[in-house]
């Protein structure tokens, strides 16, 4: 498993995650200034991993050599980055990235060629997420408005305005159904037609989210907790209170074979918050009343947000 962090001081960070018969260990891989100014958005698929930045690039690392490897380059800051793996594969079959001026653009990710850049909102995209299909992506913007991007065509679909500014939008696992967070508020949909399913209240503001299995979505933000939300019921399955002593700025569900098939199968989940503390929780022991993390790391910068893989591609 591996996890990457950027920072407020341009920094990005790389680790590996390894599980023994008794614990975790959080190894540090890379650390350096890869952007000219602060990071705003980082994934990983395998042994790939992108970062982009208020300097209007993209930078693309390999895993496997702890090493810088190429750059994408946008006409503004890159607010929003994500990959898109078939399951069958163990690399990356596009990247699609977003920025502050509204544009979304497509790539091939092997290896990584620019294919479309399409205007998508008037205004920034706040977040952006690719249905599992991999055919269709959702985006939200400082312009009010939810839009769909049509993957394979290369255009945007659809485009509605919303009540209020997003900041997040998320499929499920599944692609049935997809999150959109507005301040404290989580709302559920239907993916086909956006009907609203439920509306969950999480009292403080929310800042990052990850989709778990079986329709569970784990949430981060100014309360400094993590908390396991059951999109059906509307209620918190489970919460770690005081998961960090500052807001938690990014949250990545992971698990041994990258799956949820097997019971035995830990469901692993990493946070990162404003103060450069990355820590590991391991569900099965939340789940038991025990709320300490299984592995830790202090990066000393102010993390921006964190992304990770459970593909083992790589050491």
């Amino acid at each position: 498993m591996s996890l990457v962090a950027g920072s407020y001081e341009r920094f990005i960070w790389g680790y590996s995650l390894k599980k023994s018969p008794s614990s975790f260990t959080l190894t540090p891989l890379f650390s350096f200034p890869s952007h000219l100014s602060t990071i705003k958005s980082v994934d990983v698929s395998g042994s790939a991993a992108v970062s982009g930045g208020n300097d209007d690039t993209i930078k693309i690392y390999d895993l496997s050599t702890s090493s810088e490897i190429g750059s994408l380059h946008h006409s503004s800051a890159v607010s929003c980055l994500s990959f898109y793996t078939h399951p069958s594969l163990s690399f990356p079959r596009n990247l699609v990235s977003a920025d502050a001026d509204g544009f979304v653009s497509i790539y091939d990710a092997d290896p990584f060629i620019h294919l479309k850049t399409v205007k998508v909102h008037k205004k920034g995209v706040n977040s952006l997420s690719i249905h599992p299909s991999g055919k269709l992506a959702l985006t939200v913007g400082h312009d009010d408005c939810l839009a769909m991007v049509n993957l394979v065509r290369g255009r945007r679909s659809f485009y509605c305005r919303l009540n209020k500014v997003s900041s997040i939008v998320q499929f499920d696992r599944t692609g049935d159904k997809f999150f959109m967070v507005v301040d404290e508020k989580i709302t559920v949909h239907e993916s086909e037609e956006a009907k609203l399913v439920s509306e969950l209240d999480n009292g403080k503001k929310v800042l990052c989210a990850a989709p778990g299995a079986n329709g569970i979505l784990f949430t981060g933000g100014e309360d400094r907790g993590i908390k396991a939300w059951d999109a059906g019921s509307g209620k918190v399955a489970y919460s770690i209170d005081g998961a960090h002593t500052a807001r938690v700025k990014g949250i990545v569900v992971l698990s041994k074979n990258g799956d949820d098939s097997g019971e035995d199968d830990p469901i692993i989940v990493a946070s990162a918050s404003s103060d450069g503390v990355i820590r590991i929780w391991d569900v099965r022991m939340i789940n038991e009343g025990k709320s300490l993390p299984v592995a830790e790391a202090n990066t000393k910068s102010r993390l921006t947000c964190l992304a990770g893989s459970s593909i083992k591609s790589f050491r």
